[in-house]
């Protein structure tokens, strides 16, 4: 392995991943879910249409083919390093997927002659999940028929561990974990999602926090001694800051769970992506110095997916425009897959002649 391969290899191990997600409800019942992707490096993203009955086969550590099957569903997402998996997006159904990075707790099934004809790559896996199924509780009863095995998707210079986090246009959601070689299964009531740890301790830690309040704490009286609040949010006092991953779960949950339900769904996605420009890592803030080499994690992209509508929203680093991919816009028994840039340069516009 080249020395340039072994410090990305580093980096990356490293370096915390801080990707965030989180789902919101209209007053029109229609959902939207939406999350942040952080790296150390560039990932390469580009938007990727799938149409239906499109082939694909899970890829083994050998390079050999485990499972192969045909898109029940056409799906609008992003792929990472040139791939066509998608590993967030929605499809023709509503349901959505998102893959997480789960550093230090993932853990893979081994290959065996019983079940590699039915093995998958981590973004195999989630590409499978929005090809296939129109519901959670259809992904729930198909989860025993396919194992996640240690196969280094194309064009990555690592094994990603991943757990996932799964939603519908009902609201259902789930995550799934792989521990110990099995795919563990929770409900995920609240929506929301970020990496390690396991997701069940990062739902037990919210008791950490139950005091938080979006209402201003009153001013107190204290043996007759008035001691004002500091004005607006007071009652956030304890809301943990930093960009750990439990930091950002606590985040995530009390700034969804507080959000006011926009109208509809189109006002909800903006109000998503209000709520994770809170999560945006700047350059420099988050780093991991390996070797005397410094990696910068930043915020790639922010995504919000309108499984109403089925459409698929984006943002990058370098261009703070909101861009929309439409899936009814495209002919979803294609034969090809389709892709699209991701990334742009920000346009500025000028508004000085509008001066009065």
């Amino acid at each position: 392995m080249k020395l340039t391969k072994i410090l990305l290899f580093s980096f990356i191990s490293l370096n915390a991943l801080a990707c965030t997600g989180l789902q919101l409800k209209a007053q029109d019942n229609s959902y939207v879910n939406g999350r942040t992707v952080e790296f150390g490096i560039p990932l390469d993203i580009s938007g990727v249409v799938i149409p239906r009955n499109y082939e694909f086969e899970g890829s083994l550590p050998d390079g050999s083919a485990g499972l192969k099957y045909k898109s029940k569903y056409a799906a609008v997402g992003g792929g990472m390093f040139g791939s066509t998996n998608i590993a967030d997006g929605v499809n023709e159904k509503g349901l959505a997927i998102g893959d997480f990075y789960f550093q230090g707790y993932a853990t893979y099934t081994p290959v065996t002659a019983a079940n590699k004809n039915h093995a998958l790559s981590p973004t195999d896996f989630s590409n499978w999940i929005i090809t296939q199924f129109a519901s959670v509780d259809e992904v729930k009863k198909a989860l025993n028929s396919v194992v996640i095995v240690a196969t280094t998707p194309k064009g990555w210079p690592l094994l990603p561990p991943f757990h996932y986090v799964v939603y519908d246009k009902s609201g259902k959601s789930i995550v799934i974990e792989p521990i110990n070689g099995k795919l563990k299964v929770y409900d995920n009531p609240i929506g929301v999602m970020t990496n390690s740890p396991t997701f069940d301790w990062q739902m037990t830690n919210l008791s950490n926090y139950i005091n938080l309040s979006p209402e201003n704490v009153e001013n107190k009286t204290i043996l007759g001694y008035q001691i004002p609040n500091f004005g607006q949010g007071s009652g956030l006092l304890g809301l943990p800051g930093d960009f750990t991953s439990p930091s950002r779960f606590v985040r995530a949950a009390f700034f969804s769970a507080s959000a006011v339900p926009s109208a509809t769904s189109d006002q909800a996605v903006l109000q998503a992506f209000h709520i994770l420009n809170q999560f945006d890592i700047p350059v420099g803030a988050v780093r991991q110095m390996t070797n005397g080499q410094s990696s910068d994690d930043q915020t790639i992209v922010t995504t919000v997916k309108d499984p109403t509508h089925l459409k698929y929203y984006f943002k990058s680093y370098d261009d703070q425009s909101i861009k929309m991919v439409d899936l009814t816009q495209f002919d979803l028994n294609a034969k090809t897959i389709k892709t699209f840039a991701m990334k742009s340069p920000q346009p500025i516009l000028d508004v000085s002649n509008t001066a009065k």
